[in-house]
């Protein structure tokens, strides 16, 4: 039996979400720059999502369910924009694989759709922005 996916597009509210989270973090790393803690960049990219009028939680905590049991020990995402887009921000010399890994497990737990894995520890942004769509 072939069982074939159909790919969903993202919603137009998802794509407008994702632009801001690009220019956020494309506007803390132009003022600030590589080098600082992680916890510096979450603050200041929270803060210039929520000015440009988004919904903005962080350290959320992600429980586990299985088997119609809820695990409260679950995980933790960094940001979460609109209760719509996840975002993982880093800042290290390099990036971990398992951090991919991580983001999809954070969006299959959640069922979201959309996320971005930013690492503020880059000469240029663009090498430290990766999207990923389920």
């Amino acid at each position: 039996m072939n069982q074939t996916k159909t790919f969903i597009p993202i919603t137009k509210e998802e794509e407008v979400i994702g632009k801001a989270i690009v220019n956020a973090a494309y506007q803390v790393h132009k003022e600030l720059g590589p080098g600082l803690l992680e916890k510096v960049y979450e603050v200041c990219f929270c803060h210039l999502l929520s000015q440009a009028g988004f919904c903005v939680q962080r350290q959320i905590n992600v429980p586990i369910v299985f088997r119609n049991t809820v695990f409260k020990d679950g995980l933790r995402l960094d940001v979460m924009v609109n209760n719509l887009v996840i975002c993982e921000l880093k800042a290290v010399d390099s990036v971990n694989p398992v951090w991919e890994a991580q983001i999809l497990s954070h969006l299959k737990l959640t069922g979201k759709r959309l996320g971005y894995l930013i690492n503020f520890n880059v000469p240029l942004m663009k090498e430290g922005i990766d999207r990923f769509v389920l």
